[in-house]
Parts: C-alpha cells; sequence; structure tokens
C-alpha cells in the first residue's frame, strides 16, 4: 500500500482496485497507516485522496526488505550446507 502511494496519490477505491483488496480493508489499513502519521489524507470533493507522508519511509521498507533478503538467504545457505553433510 506504501509502495502505492509513493508514486501517486489514491483515493481508497483505487487502492483496492490496483492491489486486488476490499475496500473495507484497504481503509481500516488506511487508518492505521493515517494515525500513525505515515499517510496524509485530504478530501477531493466527495472522496478522500491518501498520500504518502514521507519517501524516506520507502527508502526504509526498501532497506528493511535487504536486510530480510540477506538473512534469508544465509538461513537457505545454512540449510544447504547441513543437508551435504
Amino acid at each position: 500500500m506504501l509502495y502505492a502511494l509513493a508514486e501517486k496519490p489514491c483515493n481508497v477505491n483505487e487502492l483496492a482496485a490496483n492491489l486486488g483488496f476490499s475496500q473495507p480493508m484497504v481503509s481500516r489499513h488506511l487508518k492505521v497507516l493515517r494515525e500513525r502519521g505515515m499517510v496524509l489524507a485530504s478530501r477531493t470533493g466527495a472522496s478522500v485522496e491518501y498520500a504518502l507522508a514521507d519517501r524516506r519511509l520507502i527508502e526504509a521498507l526498501d532497506l528493511l526488505r535487504a536486510v530480510l533478503r540477506d538473512h534469508l538467504s544465509h538461513r537457505a545457505k545454512l540449510i544447504g550446507a547441513l543437508s551435504e553433510e
């Protein structure tokens, strides 16, 4: 959801359609993200548009994903070495 909002601001229905999730589920997640200051909400007519609050969130997510990927790769190597014994 954060990656989608980093590309462009969206309303709940657009996000739900783009991500393949139900509108109520997207609404609940957006509420939590908004409460934590990760997304901003602005009213555009009858619709509320959501945007990423700070681009550094994406940088942080990318860093965390890289750490997790490296950790999983290390574990896979350990398992491979154990199975060769």
